[in-house]
């Protein structure tokens, strides 16, 4: 294997990403999140590399362009976002557990305000994001929903995607600056929700 590879190939041809690969890709992410709520989507990749305690050619090796990268924070900050959904479910009352991740899910729009303009930018690294939105936290969103007016706790006539676009906007709003706002606002629209005898 060559210095530098990243994945190791086994039996039947699989590829499977060696340990500390995994552990590089991962800082890489966390640090490219980070840094994209500070700086913005423009900061500096080396920014990125110091703060992940890699060398540049290390994550350039992970995403050899931009781009690539921030398609891939997003994809993983979606996909924490739908992987909540059964955690909160399985541990809290359907009412509360729908009313926990959507707020959950304001956190994160509110922290990709400054990846818009990137991810509407047309790059192809882009273009299977919105697809995997819709298999993943869409769904995740609907389970919580329908168990919450199974429970009789939330109207029928709730929607999920009526949901995310709210919480979208709520969340992305420019005019939600106050400390808390944002997380007030959300359980407002939750609360509004409740089936009312």
């Amino acid at each position: 294997m060559v210095s530098g590879d990243t994945d190791v190939r086994i039996e039947g041809g699989e590829k499977r990403v060696r340990a500390d690969a995994q552990r590089n890709l991962d800082a890489i992410l966390q640090a490219a999140k980070a840094v994209f709520v500070t700086s913005g989507v423009d900061a500096p990749v080396r920014e990125i590399a110091e703060k992940a305690g890699v060398g540049i050619g290390t994550l350039y090796r992970h995403f050899p362009q931009r781009a690539d990268l921030i398609a891939a924070v997003f994809r993983r900050e979606m996909n924490a976002c739908a992987e909540a959904a059964p955690i909160l479910a399985a541990e809290h009352p359907p009412f509360e557990a729908l009313a926990l991740w959507m707020q959950r899910y304001a956190l994160f729009v509110a922290t990709k305000k400054g990846l818009a303009p990137a991810l509407h930018s047309g790059d192809m690294a882009y273009c299977t994001l919105r697809t995997h939105f819709d298999q993943n936290v869409t769904p995740a969103l609907r389970t919580l929903l329908a168990a919450a007016v199974a429970a009789g706790a939330v109207r029928p006539d709730a929607d999920a995607d009526d949901l995310i676009s709210a919480v979208s906007s709520l969340a992305s709003s420019g005019y939600l600056s106050r400390p808390g706002q944002t997380e007030r606002m959300v359980a407002l629209l939750a609360d509004g929700l409740r089936l009312r005898p």
